[in-house]
């Protein structure tokens, strides 16, 4: 269920309940929250950089996964991407008003991150991150690009991912949710200046 009306409150809100074989996912995200989270994916790392996101973002975001971990994280972490991707697909409704595109340069220490993001209609994922560590606590660095595959192709986003530069894992990855987090903050910003309208020239996103 999606609320699209800001005036009651409530904030443009999606809702996903995603069952597999291999995991149970809920995903709440509020695109006009106060970065409010409320994360359990049993995978510690991972939680931190979806608060992150919310963080970031300004999104009150709930996220509560139950999966294979037993196995690895794999799973848990792309549906994960997934569910989120169609919440906030479901909570920018026909994308009337937003700004559409989104931007964002975030460094920590020595690393630098860019994420740049079109809430087009057209899923695509670009992202170049050269982890210096294959794991970051728990957390496989290579599940990162299979999270953010997950939200393109299920937000319907094109997605451009580059960690500039960076030694450290845990610094690279931070950088890159953070970015990512205000890069998404920016496209689903309410434009008063384009105020019911849609930001394409075909009509339609």
């Amino acid at each position: 269920m999606t609320f699209n009306d800001s005036s009651s409150g409530a904030g443009r809100v999606g809702r996903v309940i995603r069952n597999t074989a291999e995991t149970r996912i809920s995903v709440t995200v509020n695109l006009d929250g106060s970065g409010q989270a409320n994360l359990r994916t049993g995978i510690g790392f991972f939680d931190h950089m979806l608060d992150q996101v919310a963080r970031h973002g300004l999104f009150d975001l709930d996220v509560q996964a139950d999966g294979d971990l037993h196995i690895d994280g794999h799973h848990t972490v792309e549906d994960v991407g997934i569910a989120f991707g169609q919440a906030v697909l479901q909570a920018v409704g026909d994308k009337r008003g937003i700004r559409r595109y989104g931007h964002a340069y975030v460094p920590l220490d020595e690393a630098l991150s860019r994420v740049v993001l079109d809430l087009s209609g057209r899923p695509g994922l670009v992202m170049h991150v050269p982890f210096k560590s294959g794991m970051i606590g728990s957390f496989d660095s290579q599940l990162a690009h299979e999270f953010f595959q997950g939200f393109a192709n299920h937000a319907l986003v094109t997605l451009h991912i580059d960690n500039l530069r960076g030694e450290n894992a845990h610094h690279q990855a931070e950088t890159v949710f953070k970015a990512f987090g205000r890069a998404l903050r920016a496209a689903v910003e309410l434009d008063p200046r384009s105020a019911g309208m849609i930001p394409s020239t075909k009509g339609s996103l």
